[in-house]
């Protein structure tokens, strides 16, 4: 008799496993939408499929009276902006602090306590002190977003570094390598799909900050769209706006790892990292 921890699931079954949670999700708000919208049928909370599409053809096809834009490609370019900047930033800190703590105890020793001391602090505490010295423009943002994951990509690029035997150092510095080219041929290599790692998972953490930041002050932005919708309680642009959202983060990771798998096969055969 199999145990249970031990039946996989073929690939077709799997897929439709994995479909399986949002079809309900679809199934529960129809009949959610239309129980509210049968005893209410000017109810926002729950729009029914037709506004849905209503207000996506609104966004994403038709330009905006006001200035001429399409909203939705509009606050998607805005935002994706201040996201590759924040999280670029953010990867190089993470990666050139983490060598350095990771590899340098004399450097290692006055930044790991600031480096462990900024990570424990809330990001969004500091945003109005953000404003006061960026203003209410794209420095501000972009400043969240490094301040919020790159201490992330920092301590556990640290660690990862922390974590090379010792004997490929030492038998690096045997055959005659300083400390720039044992940075160059042995930790680096080592390094980077570890960093695409980092960078996945602070993607969520990227996401919400910049969220944050373009609700409180921006001009355009997906962010800024949902949070000024929301006073019109206009359920069907902010749901499609989050689903939105939802979508360009799965691509960004997706992407991530295919990206890694591609370019380190090695990483990703030999049970390093689990599959995510």
């Amino acid at each position: 008799m199999k145990r249970l921890m031990n039946l996989r699931p073929t690939k077709p079954f799997r897929i439709g496993l994995g479909i399986l949670p949002f079809i309900i999700i679809l199934v529960i708000y129809l009949a959610a939408s239309n129980v509210r919208l049968a005893e209410n049928s000017r109810d926002k909370l729950l729009p029914s499929f037709d506004s849905f599409v209503s207000a996506i053809q609104r966004m994403a096809f038709e330009p905006s009276k006001r200035t001429g834009e399409i909203l939705l490609w509009a606050d998607t370019f805005a935002s994706l902006e201040r996201l590759a900047l924040g999280v670029g930033i953010s990867a190089l800190i993470g990666l050139t602090l983490g060598i350095i703590n990771g590899l340098i105890p004399l450097a290692s020793a006055p930044l790991s306590p600031l480096v462990r001391t900024l990570s424990l602090i809330p990001p969004m505490a500091i945003l109005p002190i953000l404003f006061i010295m960026f203003g209410l423009g794209e420095a501000s943002k972009v400043a969240l977003i490094v301040i919020g994951i790159a201490p992330f990509i920092v301590r556990d690029l640290q660690q990862r570094v922390a974590e090379i035997p010792s004997e490929l150092l030492i038998k690096a510095q045997t055959l005659g390598a300083s400390t720039w080219l044992v940075i160059v041929r042995v930790v680096l290599p080592q390094l980077i799909p570890r960093l695409i790692d980092a960078v996945r998972l602070s993607l969520g953490a990227a996401w919400l900050f910049l969220i944050a930041a373009e609700a409180i002050a921006a001009t355009e932005g997906l962010g800024y769209r949902i949070f000024l919708v929301r006073r019109y309680l206009a359920m069907d642009v902010i749901l499609p706006y989050v689903a939105w959202v939802t979508f360009l983060a799965y691509v960004m990771d997706a992407s991530l790892r295919r990206l890694s798998k591609k370019i380190f096969p090695w990483y990703h055969g030999n049970g390093v990292q689990a599959e995510g």
